[in-house]
């Protein structure tokens, strides 16, 4: 899942290095918090207008968690 994740951001952004997520342990209800981190000039590529690429790759990533028997959730840090 944190692949994906990688995946999906390095390809929006201009400095693919500058992407970094962290995965925090299940809470007590089992979600898994996935913090996407990028560089402060490509916040606006991975948050879109209005919100709809960030709200796309949330969609992508509880799909594939799904899939996968999982529930978590994707938190875009600054």
């Amino acid at each position: 899942m944190e692949e994906l994740l990688l995946t999906l951001a390095r390809g929006l952004v201009d400095d693919p290095d500058g992407v970094s997520v962290a995965v925090d342990e299940p809470n007590e209800e089992g979600i898994i918090f996935y913090h996407l981190r990028v560089s402060e000039a490509d916040m606006g590529r991975v948050i879109g207008k209005q919100g709809k690429i960030a709200k796309a790759i949330r969609t992508i990533m509880r799909s594939a968690a799904v899939r996968n028997h999982m529930k978590i959730s994707v938190e875009i840090d600054e």
